[in-house]
């Protein structure tokens, strides 16, 4: 039996999951497969360094102070040390590592984005973030089934627009969940 592709989805996690990782987050999929697993960004947790701290070690100047104090995110536990961007996908530009996940939305890996950022021309929406999150084949099934998460399309103004603080619930909104009022009990029949 073939599960659900959950690619181009944001995984919200259960007020229950108490992993320091992923206790209160969002993650955006962008990859999932039956064969590889799965991975994606937690795009609400944010770190406490500035863009310009990662812009200075590969030795680029931000344009601006604005795009210096540009937020970045931990984006999981899995190489920290490597730096993902989700942007909006602009067919016009291309970027010399970058998945388009879905028409509107790519993630890219190459120093191009970030010098085409620093320098004001990047993605008009962009959210720059170290690490990511994987799971193994089965691994995530596993865990919706376990009740840790809850997953729905993903919305490009909840990742990019929605304030951090509120993307939690925000996410939880748009299945009609308020996490206040579940029980932090589940029972099978």
């Amino acid at each position: 039996m073939r599960s659900t592709n959950l690619t181009n989805h944001l995984l919200i996690a259960m007020p229950g999951l108490q992993d320091p990782n992923f206790s209160r987050t969002v993650t955006y999929i962008f990859a999932h497969s039956d064969e590889e697993g799965a991975m994606g960004l937690v795009i609400n947790r944010p770190l406490t360094i500035a863009l310009s701290e990662i812009l200075a070690q590969m030795e680029i100047q931000p344009g601006s102070a604005e795009i210096g104090n540009t937020t970045v995110y931990q984006g999981g536990p899995v190489h920290v040390d490597r730096g993902f961007v989700l942007h909006r996908h602009r067919p016009e530009r291309t970027w010399d590592s970058s998945i388009v996940v879905e028409e509107q939305i790519s993630i890219t890996t190459s120093r191009d984005i970030l010098q085409a950022i620093a320098s004001g021309e990047g993605p008009d929406k962009a959210l720059v973030a170290l690490g990511y999150a994987g799971w193994a084949a089965g691994q995530l099934e596993q865990e919706i089934l376990d009740n840790a998460w809850l997953n729905v399309p993903a919305d490009q103004g909840l990742i990019f627009d929605t304030p951090i603080e509120t993307r939690w619930e925000m996410s939880a909104a748009k299945l009609g969940i308020e996490f206040g009022k579940l029980s932090q009990f589940v029972g099978h029949a």
